[in-house]
């Protein structure tokens, strides 16, 4: 049992070291046009109302 928690506090920690790296590349300003695309893409930066219906269904 104490191989399997040492294998994935290896795991965790690699995990943690790669979110870190993410983080740091996406904050980097020059590739800031580059996200933002993607951004866009994923239509995340739009705030937009979107309207909703309400319905109700009787069910006997």
């Amino acid at each position: 049992m104490k191989r399997m928690e040492r294998i994935l506090l290896k795991i965790v920690i690699v995990q943690l070291l790669f979110l870190l790296l993410a983080q740091c590349l996406l904050l980097y300003t020059p590739l800031a046009p580059y996200v933002i695309k993607v951004y866009e893409y994923e239509g995340v930066s739009k705030q937009e109302k979107t309207k909703t219906i309400e319905t109700t269904v009787d069910h006997p």
